[in-house]
């Protein structure tokens, strides 16, 4: 894995826009539960990446620390020889003296050498330090905005079935809705109402026969006055009231 394709992808990641993107998503929960995979499986990667790239370094400071370790060992082995090689010559034996002269000689090339290859390394560890740190900063920005990912899925389940609640108590409503006519409550009232104006039309059917009853009974008592007052003629009589 490039580490170039890896810094790209997280950086990416970490500067992700997630509400805007949510906002623009014809259907947020399927983008929600992508979002989550990719930075999951972003993770996995960055991690893998992390791990090698520590490991490579962790090399590196081991090499370097063992250079200068090196480069001291020799720095006293050509202590150790110059001081010899003057023992030596302050006791007039020059011959071994030079010759230590020249073991100590072989010892500083060699701490140099070892010195050249501890600085040749610094680069490197440095550079591998500091991918390190980044991509241990984007590790840790993807795994925020994994967090957050998350808590926003859940958020959204949770008011999806909100929703999906009140929808049904709305839907549980508008069954029973007595201002609906296609309700039964509806049409039971109906049928009430159409129960109750029969009821008042018969009772109004009734006061009427009432009424002509009584009329009939009167007309009945002005017939039988006019008899009587007729008799009361052909007797000879006066054509006024009967008196009681």
């Amino acid at each position: 894995m490039a580490k170039q394709s890896i810094f790209g992808r997280i950086s990416t990641l970490v500067k992700a826009n997630i509400n805007a993107m949510l906002d623009s998503a014809e259907d947020p929960q399927k983008m929600l539960d992508q979002l989550v995979r990719d930075y999951t499986n972003n993770i996995a990667d960055a991690e893998t990446a992390i791990a090698e790239t520590i490991g490579n370094l962790r090399l590196l400071e081991r090499d370097h620390a063992e250079d200068v370790k090196a480069a001291q060992e020799w720095g006293g082995k050509a202590l150790a020889a110059s001081r010899k090689a003057d023992q030596l010559r302050q006791s007039g034996n020059t011959t071994d003296a030079d010759k230590f002269d020249n073991l100590a000689k072989i010892a500083l090339q060699r701490q140099i050498s070892e010195e050249n290859e501890a600085s040749a390394l610094a680069p490197s560890i440095a550079a591998q330090t500091e991918v390190v740190d980044k991509l241990k900063d984007g590790l840790n920005g993807m795994k925020q905005k994994l967090v957050e990912l998350k808590s926003k899925r859940s958020e959204l389940l949770a008011r999806a079935k909100t929703a999906e609640a009140q929808n049904k108590v709305h839907d549980a409503v508008k069954s029973i809705d007595v201002l609906d006519p296609t309700s039964e409550l509806g049409r039971f009232e109906d049928k009430v109402r159409r129960q109750e104006a029969l009821a008042a039309g018969k009772a109004e059917i009734a006061a009427s026969s009432l009424d002509a009853q009584f009329t009939q009974l009167e007309d009945m008592g002005e017939l039988t006055e006019v008899e009587a007052r007729l008799a009361a003629l052909k007797t000879g009589g006066a054509a006024g009231a009967i008196e009681q």
